[in-house]
């Protein structure tokens, strides 16, 4: 497909125009082996790497199961406008977007690194906020940042603050199948973790000052220790955090790469009755609403109830539902069963619905 001349907002949604854009600019000029596998983080071997300079007694060795053999490696930008926002601020979703992007992998986060562009005028209040705001997230998940940058430009030349993450984690050999999917198969059950559009719609409340009755708060979080609840103890088939795109764009690209089709129950949704109201108003549909703290997976039919329960035990899981199936017909296709009872396909977000969300 023929990019466009020029960029557009709807590049940067994480749907349609983001995958055209990857696939026809980056992947085409940086194309090698690791690129191709387009996760969320990418899964570098090990083999170079020696872990011998870690005592035993260490925190870090601790995190390294004995059959290791995957370095889990990811980056990430962060524009949010604006910048502080009900439930969090840039700096808690520079962290948490990063560990949630090797966790999903099945990795285990531990060094991030932060790079800081910032405005020329910017309060140091607020830097000092954001910056403490990040080191007790990291702290919360068990990460350490351990580098950065920081840069100034001029007013008028950067919206005060954008924040580029790095994360490095470790991959236990068992689960390097959870990024692609490859082992999803018909039959298996999609869960979510709970409230979905939580985090478009606070910022969406924030930039246009609503006034909800109950301020809808983001969901912004770490979701490493809520999978590891699942995956040292459950058969998961894939993961993938549902950020720009939302559950929609997710699910959507899974069924098109793994040419699978999925049948997702619009009523098993879990929508705050609050998101589901500003998404009438607006003509969103919170499917496809930003979220940062809910993971998809994709699990063993079998073994879907007791995951469910794990979740549910889980602070950042109280309210995890199963959301759908998977299907061998349509292929490549998400098909929902809507809440008045007909039918409609789920596709990739096309277009940008809020930019500058994350």
């Amino acid at each position: 497909m023929k990019l466009l001349k020029y960029i557009q907002l709807g590049h940067g949604s994480g749907g349609k125009l983001t995958h055209e854009l990857i696939n026809e600019m980056f992947v085409k000029h940086f194309d090698n082996e690791i690129l191709r596998q387009q996760g969320d983080s990418a899964l570098l071997p090990m083999d170079a790497l020696s872990l011998s300079s870690f005592t035993s007694e260490s925190d870090v060795a601790r995190s390294f199961p004995a059959d290791s053999k995957k370095l889990a490696f990811t980056t990430d930008a962060y524009v949010v406008d604006p910048v502080f926002f009900p439930g969090g601020n840039i700096g808690t979703l520079a962290v948490s977007g990063t560990v949630n992007d090797l966790a999903v992998t099945g990795a285990v986060p531990l060094y991030i690194s932060a790079a800081f562009i910032l405005e020329e005028g910017l309060a140091f209040q607020d830097l000092d906020e954001i910056v403490r705001t990040m080191a007790e997230t990291a702290r919360n998940a068990g990460v350490s940042i351990v580098t950065g940058d920081t840069k100034v430009v001029n007013r008028g030349q950067c919206d005060k603050i954008f924040i580029t993450t790095t994360g490095v984690g470790v991959l236990e050999s068992t689960f390097e199948h959870i990024a692609s999917g490859k082992r999803v198969e018909t039959g298996d059950k999609i869960i979510v973790n709970g409230f979905v559009g939580d985090h478009g719609i606070s910022i969406l409340g924030e930039r246009e000052s609503l006034n909800f009755t109950s301020p809808v708060r983001s969901d912004v979080s770490c979701l490493n220790s809520l999978i590891r609840e699942v995956t040292r103890s459950f058969d998961v088939h894939f993961m993938r955090d549902a950020t720009r795109g939302g559950v929609a764009t997710v699910l959507a690209e899974l069924a098109e790469t793994r040419n699978k089709g999925i049948e997702i129950h619009e009523t098993s949704v879990p929508v705050r009755d609050e998101v589901k109201g500003i998404c009438e108003i607006f003509g969103y549909d919170p499917l496809y609403i930003a979220n940062e703290g809910k993971v998809v997976m994709v699990v063993a039919n079998e073994q879907a109830e007791e995951v469910l329960v794990r979740l549910r035990g889980h602070a950042l899981g109280r309210e995890s539902a199963i959301i759908g199936v998977v299907t061998g017909e349509p292929a490549g296709k998400v098909v929902l069963n809507t809440e008045i009872g007909g039918q409609r396909f789920l596709d990739m977000l096309a277009g940008e619905q809020l930019p500058r969300i994350c």
